[in-house]
C-alpha cells in the first residue's frame, strides 16, 4: 500500500509534542491512527479533536517499557482496523546530564524507553506485518544518533541504538514487504527538556529551544517516509533547523 489515505499508522509517545503533531497530520491525510502513552486524558483530548476535524482515531494506554502493553496495544489496533500497516516508534525521555553525576536510574531510564520501548514496539508490530505481508517501521531517532556532546553522552548512547538497530532489521528485510526509516531529528519543541533533573543541563537546553523546530516538521518529514510507493524504502532523514547544526 502506497500513499497515506486508508492506511493504519500506530504512534508511540502521542500525548504530546512530535507524537502528537504526526497523528494530527496523518489523520488530515486520510490515515487511520492509532494512539498510545501514558497520559490518557491527553490522548482522549486528541482522538476528539481528529474526530471533530472528520478524521479516524483510537487509543489506549500505553507504557512501552512494559512489553505486555505494547504487544496488548498492537493487538488493539489490530482489532480495531484489522491489520498494523505503520509503527511509528516515538515515545522517548531525555534526562541530560554529565555521566560523573552518576544519574542511574535516569541512564536506566533512557535505556527503557528508548531502546526497549522501539524494540519491543518492533516485537509486537513485526509479526503482524509479516502475516500481512506488508508494514512500515518509522524510528525516532535524534541528531543525537550521530554525534555525541556533553551531558548528553547516555542519551546519544541510546540514540545511536536506534540507528543501530533499524539498519539491522532494515537489512534483515531487504528483499521482502517490511520497510525500516530511520528519522533524526535536530533541535524540536517537545517536552523531552522536562525530564532534566540537572539545573546546568536544563537551563542549556532552554537556549537550544529558542531555535527550535516545530514538531510538524518532524511530522511532515515522517508523512514523506511513509506515502512512498511500496519499491521505495526512505531508510534515513535528518531534519535540523537551518539556524543551527543541532
Amino acid at each position: 500500500m502506497s500513499g497515506i489515505n486508508g492506511k493504519v499508522v500506530v504512534i508511540t509517545g502521542s500525548s504530546s509534542g512530535i507524537g502528537e503533531a504526526t497523528a494530527r497530520l496523518l489523520a488530515s491525510k486520510g490515515a487511520k491512527v492509532v494512539l498510545g502513552a501514558r497520559r490518557t486524558d491527553r490522548l482522549e483530548a486528541l482522538v476528539g479533536a481528529i474526530r471533530s476535524a472528520g478524521g479516524i482515531a483510537e487509543y489506549q494506554a500505553l507504557d512501552v517499557t512494559k512489553r505486555e502493553q505494547m504487544e496488548s496495544f498492537m493487538a488493539f489496533a489490530k482489532r480495531k482496523f484489522e491489520r498494523v500497516d505503520a509503527v511509528v516508534n516515538n515515545a522517548g525521555v531525555m534526562p541530560l546530564s554529565a555521566i560523573e553525576q552518576l544519574k542511574v536510574d535516569e541512564w536506566d531510564r533512557m535505556i527503557d524507553v528508548n531502546i526497549k520501548g522501539v524494540l519491543y514496539g518492533i516485537a509486537a508490530g513485526l509479526p503482524i506485518m509479516k502475516a500481512q505481508g506488508a508494514g512500515h517501521f518509522v524510528n525516532i531517532a535524534s541528531i543525537g544518533a550521530h554525534t555525541v556532546y556533553p551531558t548528553a553522552g547516555v542519551y546519544c548512547a541510546t540514540k545511536f541504538a536506534v540507528r543501530a538497530i533499524s539498519e539491522g532489521l532494515r537489512q534483515e528485510q531487504l528483499g521482502g514487504d517490511i520497510r525500516v526509516t530511520v528519522i533524526s531529528p535536530g533541535v524540536t519543541e517537545s517536552e523531552l527538556a522536562d525530564s532534566i533533573s540537572d539545573e546546568s543541563a536544563r537551563n542549556g537546553m532552554k537556549e537550544f529551544r529558542k531555535i527550535a523546530l516545530s514538531p510538524d516538521a518532524i511530522g511532515r518529514a515522517i508523512v514523506y517516509a511513509l506515502e512512498q510507493p511500496a519499491d521505495v524504502d526512505v531508510s534515513e532523514i535528518i531534519v535540523r533547523p537551518t539556524v543551527s547544526p543541532y
